[in-house]
C-alpha cells in the first residue's frame, strides 16, 4: 500500500477537517473554553496565561477557546479579561494571544461571558444586577433587565465580537449555559417575563439568537459564532425536550453549537458537577446529550463534551454522526499533546485525566493546575528552561507516583538514571486502588508511567532496597529519595485485633471486609474507599475527629466524595473519637456521648508514616541528595508530581 494511503486510517473521521464559515478546522477536537485567573493589574492575561492557550494549540487541537472573556465590564463582570470596545489597551495582548495560537495551526476563539445576576458588583459604583426577572440570588438584589439594557448587552456581544475580529480572532464563542446571562434567560427557572423575551421557548430563545444575528452583522456571516448552550438543568430546570427547542431556535443563526449540560451557582445544588464530570461518572456522560440534539438540528454542527480521553471514544461519536466535534477541557489540561498523540498512533502514551477536581481546587485559589501534568501553567518555565549544563548521574530510590516522574524527567533532560524499587512493580501505594472502578484512569496512568519508564534509557532495578551499601557503591551525583510512607496505626486499643486491617489492605482485598465495616478516618483515602466498599454491598458507617471531610489540600473533591457519601447513604461521624476496638464494633466519644458501634470489620485510615529516616540514611551518600513525595509527610499526587518534575529538571543546572 503506497505512503499515503497508509497513513491515518485508525481515526480518519476524528481528523478530518471540516469547513465552518471562512474557517477550514484541521481536525474535529476543540479545547473548550477554561478561565485562567493569572491576570495583570489591568485585567488583562499575563504572559503565562498566553504560553497556557498556546500549549494547547502546540498539541494539536483545531481549536482553542479563551475562557471567560467579559463583554459588559460594568453590568456583567465576574472576574475574567475584558474584552469590549472601552478598553483599546487589550488590543495588544489579544492580538499576540491570536498570534500565539494560530501560528502553530489552531484557530483562537474567545468566549464571550455575560454573568447576568452572578455578576459582580463595580468598586465604588451603584450599578444595578440585571437578570431576567426580579430577584434575590446570592445575598443580593437582582432587577429585571430592562428592554433597554437588553439591547445595550446585545449590542455589547455584537461589539465584543467585533474588537476580538480586529484582534485577528477568526470566531467567537458565546457562552449561552452553564447558569450565565442566556442561560438565565432561557431558563423557566430564572426567566419569569411575559413579554417578548420571556415565556415560550421561542421567546426565552430570542435573546441568544439576538446575539448571534448581532454579531454577524457587525462581523459578517462567514465568522463563525459557537453558541454553547446547557441542554438540560436536571432534577430542578429545563429537560433535555425544551433544550432541544432552544437549538432549534439557534439553527441558521449560531454556526456551531456547543452542547453541554448544568449550570453553576447557588440556584441548583450540584447540577454543576454535572457539566465538569467526577471520577464517579462514566467517560463521555454527556454525549448522549449533544447526540439527541444533533437527532433534530440538521444544519448546524454540534460539539459534544464531557470526560473524554480516548480517541477510538471521540472517533465514534464523529463517525456515528452523534456529533461533528468533540471538546475537552481537563482532557487537555493532563495532556495537551492527546490530538498529536492520537494522529501519530502514539494512544499508549496519552495521559488521561482522572478527574481529581485537583484542577478545580486550584482554580478556587486563582490558578489551574493539573495532578498529573507538572507543566500545566508552568508552560513559561518548560518552554523557556535552560537545559542543564552539566550531565549527572541520578539515583532515585523508590518506583511510586514521584520517583517515577523523577526519573523520567532527569532521563529527558539528558541526565543517566538508577530507578530502584523496593518492590516487584511500579506505582506505589496508589498501586492498591488499582481494582477501583472510578479509579480506572489512575490505574491506567501508572501503567503509562511504566511504559514511559521502559522506554525511556532508564536502567531499572526491581525488587532492589536502596541501602547506603548500595548506594555509594554506584556512585551517583544525585540521590532523589522517593521511599513514600507506610500506614500509620492509630494508638487505640484493640488495633491490632483479628477484625482490623488498614485502608491499603481493604482496597487489595476487599473480599476480607465483613458486611458491616466502620472506617476511622474521613480523609480522602477513607470516604473514597467507603465508596468502594458501599459499591460492593457493604454497610459502612465512618469516624472523623475533625468537624469535616480531611480533603488534604482538595476541597473540590472533597465536596465530590461528600455528595457520593450522603447519596449511598453513608454516615460520617465528625467530631467523634474511637476509643476501643472490640470483637463487636469500635468504642467512640463523640457529641451524644460513648457509643458502641458494631462492625463486623473495623479499617484504619489516619494517615501515613512517612519513612524519613530510611531516606535520611541516604543523605550522605551523594554530592547532591533530595527528599520528594510521601517520605517528607502527608502528600497528594499533584504536589507528588509538580516537585519531583521541578527537582530532576533543576539538576545539573547550578
Amino acid at each position: 500500500m503506497p505512503y499515503a494511503q497508509r497513513i491515518m486510517v485508525k481515526y480518519p473521521n476524528l481528523f478530518s477537517p471540516i469547513q465552518v464559515g471562512n474557517i477550514l478546522f484541521r481536525n474535529r477536537i476543540f479545547f473548550s473554553a477554561t478561565g485562567h485567573l493569572d491576570l495583570k493589574k489591568d485585567n488583562t492575561l499575563s504572559d503565562d496565561a498566553l504560553l497556557y492557550y498556546e500549549r494547547r494549540a502546540v498539541g494539536g487541537a483545531a481549536q482553542v477557546c479563551i475562557g471567560s472573556c467579559e463583554v459588559d465590564p460594568v453590568r456583567g463582570a465576574r472576574g475574567g479579561p475584558c474584552i469590549d470596545m472601552s478598553d483599546f489597551n487589550s488590543l495588544h495582548y489579544l492580538s499576540r494571544l491570536v498570534d500565539y495560537v494560530s501560528r502553530h495551526g489552531s484557530v483562537a476563539s474567545p468566549e464571550l461571558c455575560h454573568a447576568g445576576m452572578y455578576a459582580n458588583s463595580m468598586p465604588g459604583m451603584t450599578n444595578p444586577i440585571y437578570g431576567p426577572s426580579d430577584c434575590e440570588v446570592e445575598g443580593r438584589i437582582c432587577r429585571a433587565m430592562p428592554e433597554k439594557v437588553i439591547e445595550e448587552t446585545i449590542e455589547a456581544f455584537a461589539n465584543a465580537a467585533f474588537f476580538a475580529k480586529m484582534c485577528g480572532f477568526k470566531m467567537v464563542t458565546v457562552h449561552g449555559g452553564h447558569g450565565w446571562l442566556l442561560q438565565q434567560f432561557f431558563s423557566p427557572y430564572t426567566n419569569k417575563r411575559t413579554d417578548k423575551w420571556g415565556g415560550s421557548a421561542e421567546n426565552r430563545a430570542r435573546l441568544a439568537v439576538a446575539v448571534c444575528d448581532a454579531i454577524h452583522r457587525k462581523c459578517g456571516s462567514g465568522f463563525p459564532v459557537e453558541m454553547r448552550i446547557s441542554a438540560t438543568e436536571f432534577e430542578d430546570g429545563y429537560d433535555v425536550e425544551e433544550g432541544i427547542e432552544y437549538a432549534k431556535q439557534l439553527e441558521g443563526h449560531a454556526d456551531i453549537i456547543h452542547v453541554s449540560v448544568g449550570i453553576h451557582g447557588s440556584l441548583m445544588g450540584d447540577s454543576w458537577l454535572k457539566f465538569s464530570p467526577t471520577m464517579f461518572a462514566d467517560d463521555g456522560v454527556n454525549v448522549k446529550f449533544a447526540a439527541e440534539i444533533k437527532k433534530h438540528v440538521k444544519t448546524t454542527p454540534i460539539v459534544a463534551i464531557g470526560a473524554l480521553t480516548d480517541p477510538a471514544m471521540m472517533e465514534e461519536i464523529i463517525a456515528s454522526g452523534k456529533a461533528d466535534f468533540v471538546a475537552l477541557a481537563r482532557g487537555l489540561l493532563c495532556d495537551p499533546d492527546l490530538p498529536n498523540k492520537a494522529r501519530d498512533g502514539r494512544e499508549d502514551e496519552i495521559r488521561k485525566c482522572i478527574r481529581c477536581m485537583s484542577c478545580w481546587s486550584g482554580l478556587m485559589n486563582g490558578q489551574i493546575y493539573c495532578a498529573l501534568n507538572p507543566e500545566t501553567s508552568r508552560e513559561h518555565e518548560s518552554k523557556f528552561g535552560f537545559p542543564p549544563a552539566e550531565k549527572k548521574t541520578v539515583l532515585v530510590a523508590g518506583g511510586g507516583i514521584s520517583g517515577m516522574q523523577a526519573a523520567l524527567t532527569a532521563s529527558n533532560c539528558g541526565h543517566k538514571v538508577i530507578l530502584c524499587e523496593k518492590s516487584g512493580h511500579l506505582g506505589g501505594r496508589i498501586s492498591c486502588e488499582e481494582n477501583v472502578p472510578f479509579k480506572k484512569h489512575v490505574r491506567e496512568y501508572i501503567q503509562l508511567q511504566e511504559r514511559l519508564v521502559s522506554r525511556a534509557p532508564i536502567d531499572l532495578r526491581l525488587n532492589t532496597e536502596v541501602t547506603p551499601e548500595l548506594a555509594e557503591s554506584l556512585r551517583p551525583d544525585v540521590i532523589i529519595a522517593a521511599l513514600g510512607a507506610r500506614p500509620a496505626v492509630p494508638k487505640i486499643k484493640g488495633i491490632d485485633g483479628p477484625n482490623v486491617m488498614a485502608a491499603e489492605e481493604a482496597y487489595i482485598d476487599p473480599e476480607k471486609v465483613g458486611k458491616k465495616a466502620v472506617i476511622l478516618g474521613a480523609g480522602l483515602v477513607g470516604t473514597e474507599l467507603a465508596v468502594y466498599l458501599s459499591m460492593l454491598g457493604h454497610d459502612v458507617e465512618i469516624v472523623e475527629m475533625l468537624g469535616q471531610i480531611n480533603a488534604e489540600g482538595n476541597m473540590t473533591q472533597g465536596m465530590v466524595v461528600g455528595g457520593q457519601l450522603r447519596d449511598r447513604g453513608i454516615r460520617v461521624r465528625f467530631n467523634t473519637k474511637a476509643l476501643e476496638i472490640t470483637d463487636q464494633g469500635v468504642v467512640c466519644e463523640g457529641p451524644d456521648g460513648e457509643k458502641l458501634l458494631e462492625a463486623d470489620t473495623v479499617i484504619y485510615a489516619t494517615g501515613q508514616k512517612p519513612l524519613t529516616d530510611e531516606a535520611v540514611a541516604l543523605n550522605l551518600c551523594a554530592p547532591r541528595f533530595y527528599m520528594i513525595g510521601d517520605c517528607l509527610g502527608p502528600n497528594n499526587i499533584i504536589n507528588a508530581t509538580k516537585t519531583a518534575y521541578t527537582i530532576a529538571k533543576d539538576i545539573g543546572r547550578h
